[in-house]
């Protein structure tokens, strides 16, 4: 018992210290000005428990103290012990008689010399409950609603699937896990944790005294021999030939591959039977075969994680399915959205923040490979909007998501008179991207260029670059060491100084505005090689155990030493400033990286020793 009493204190100590949340509600057993509080009618107290505790069971579970007012302070209950025992029924006295409340706990304590009341009540999955008068409400942040017993019904049918991913697997255990592929990610993030610790650190196993016990989420993302936890955890591309798929004589798929993995390898594989269909082969007019990208790299790379993080694990039966049109992707997902998230929700671009596998989303934002569902897919309205593509399109419906990327091109008015300057070129769809960063003489960054054409190695943007030098419309406004100038002076990186810009060849026409008025035009110079070969030479160094104060000047001061520093990205935790303890440091050629990278052993910051190797990291 004394343990118990012990245990309650430590959560009242906790609870008046957080305040009032989602998940937690307080209630004042007085009323009237400061000067002349009295005690509330019991009935009234009793209502307010009942309706508080109703909401925690529709929604996520919570408690609720009494005796305590909305700031926190423990201001007592003054009732005889007789009108305490009613307030402590409340729970059974004042909940619809066919909707018991589950498991809810209720007490009687003292804190600090003053009375209070303490419930408590988990997640009710059995009934819609109900207040004795037939009232139905929910918990939302810091309220408790009225809302439709249908709405809770239709949410309820989703319990399974959102559940799926954080249940306990009794007959696995570490043994079944891939130890290196969590070695390999601890050390990438620089946490000198067990795979076992780093678990449960990211909530996909608890220690329970004899053993560790394993999610079901830990599995389906680590697991040695993926395919004895879930037989459909797989990524399915068919290419078709033409905008529909056919059957029979008619059978119109001209490749289709399929691989199966465990959830972090699978985003890898998976990718990498993608990335080919995104690009065609054409034969331009100048005789030559042109290979070009159709659509932005990382909208479909994001597409696919968001498919692979939040797709419905509980339907086991079916697997994830790339459809690769002449005119479209389709990439369709078993499982609809959540209830509580609309296509209409995604198409305006309200930032959704639902997760159906909440422990696979969080382990995956833990380790970096993705954002939350909403920001996922603004960024790639962002990206489609970028390269001039219409809109991503969604459609949830058969127990499916799907969504949908068009090649069918979206211009400005200004952009079409700007892009009709360069139609003799037969440019591919990056190059008039870039093209159209400059359009009117605008000046662009390296970054505005990978942002833009959603670019995710280094190879494409060198190709893309030393395509638009040959063709003399891609130009740099003022000389690199004015860049470097202008970066170190601004403190900031060198890829964000806009310094481009986009010329037309003297041998075209001037443009037009639209009115038939000329509008002046830059034309084209020679271009020395070198002049832009500084941007196609960047040199990544990882930098690890870097002090958790740091910022990303304190870096490029301490790197700065060793040759000029492009680029300091520091990773940090999703929606924290808390950085992850490691960085990338980009310098203008491979020699300045070398020098960095030399007796790198030796190096301290801020009294931290730090470690530097050679980066396979891109952008």
């Amino acid at each position: 018992m004394d343990i118990e009493i012990l245990k309650l204190k430590e959560r009242l100590e906790i609870a008046l210290e957080l305040g009032e949340s989602h998940y937690r509600e307080f209630k004042s057993g007085q009323e009237g000005p400061p000067e002349n509080k009295t005690n509330r009618d019991v009935k009234s107290v009793c209502e307010d428990i009942s309706r508080t505790l109703v909401a925690f069971a529709n929604a996520d579970g919570g408690e609720l103290l009494v005796g305590v007012e909305d700031s926190g302070q423990v201001s007592g209950l003054n009732y005889s012990q007789e009108k305490l025992e009613i307030l402590l029924n409340a729970p059974k006295t004042h909940v619809h008689k066919n909707t018991p409340l589950p498991n809810f706990r209720s007490r009687i304590t003292e804190y600090n010399g003053k009375t209070i009341l303490y419930f408590s009540i988990p997640k009710g999955n059995e009934f819609v409950y109900l207040t004795s008068d037939g009232r139905c409400i929910q918990r939302k942040d810091l309220e408790s609603v009225p809302i439709s017993a249908e709405e809770i019904l239709f949410s309820r049918e989703e319990t399974i699937s959102r559940e799926y991913d954080r249940n306990f697997i009794e007959n696995a255990d570490i043994s079944d896990i891939d130890i290196e592929l969590i070695s390999h990610i601890t050390e990438q993030l620089s946490i000198k944790i067990t795979p076992e610790k780093f678990l449960q650190h990211i909530d996909l196993a608890e220690f329970d005294g004899n053993k560790l016990r394993l999610k079901r989420a830990a599995l389906l993302l680590f697991a040695k021999k993926p395919n004895r936890w879930h037989p459909r955890l797989q990524v399915r591309v068919i290419k078709v030939a033409g905008v529909e798929l056919k059957s029979g004589e008619d059978f119109n798929v001209i490749n289709d591959e399929e691989i199966s993995d465990n959830v972090v390898k699978l985003i890898e594989s998976s990718w990498e039977i993608i990335r080919p269909h995104l690009t065609e082969t054409k034969f331009s007019k100048q005789a030559l075969f042109k290979t070009q990208i159709v659509y932005p790299e990382l909208a479909c790379r994001e597409a696919l994680i968001n498919a692979i993080a939040h797709r419905d694990y509980s339907i086991e039966g079916r697997g994830i399915e790339v459809y690769v049109y002449s005119d479209r992707l389709e990439i369709q997902s078993p499982g609809e959205l959540l209830s509580s998230v609309k296509v209409d929700d995604l198409e305006k671009q309200k930032g959704v923040h639902q997760s159906r596998n909440s422990n696979i989303a969080k382990a995956l934002r833990e380790i970096g490979y993705m954002r939350e569902l909403g920001e996922g897919i603004r960024r790639i309205f962002e990206l489609m909007r970028n390269n001039d593509l219409e809109a991503p399109q969604f459609e949830s419906k058969n127990k499916s998501f799907k969504v949908t990327l068009s090649q069918k091109h979206v211009y400005s008015k200004e952009e079409k008179l700007w892009l009709d300057n360069f139609s003799q070129l037969n440019l591919t769809r990056e190059q008039k991207t870039v093209v159209r960063l400059g359009t009117n003489g605008k000046l662009f960054s390296t970054d505005d260029i990978w942002e833009a054409c959603g670019i995710v190695d280094t190879d494409k943007y060198r190709q893309l670059l030393e395509s638009m030098k040959e063709l003399g419309i891609f130009r740099r406004n003022f000389d690199r060491n004015k860049a470097y100038e202008i970066a170190k002076k601004s403190r900031t990186s060198k890829k964000e100084i806009k310094q481009f810009e986009i010329v037309i060849p003297s041998s075209f026409k001037t443009s037009k505005d639209g009115k038939g008025k000329g509008i002046e035009i830059k034309q084209a110079r020679q271009v020395e090689s070198n002049d832009l070969l500084d941007d196609l030479s960047y040199t990544k160094i990882y930098v690890t155990n870097i002090p958790f104060d740091i910022n990303e000047i304190d870096l490029t001061d301490f790197f700065n030493k060793f040759g000029d520093v492009v680029s300091v990205k520091i990773p940090r935790r999703f929606q924290s400033k808390h950085i992850r303890g490691f960085a990338y440091v980009e310098y203008g050629n491979p020699e300045d990286a070398q020098n960095a990278i030399k007796n790198s052993s030796k190096y301290e910051l801020k009294g931290r020793k730090i470690y530097i190797q050679k980066s396979n990291y891109e952008k």
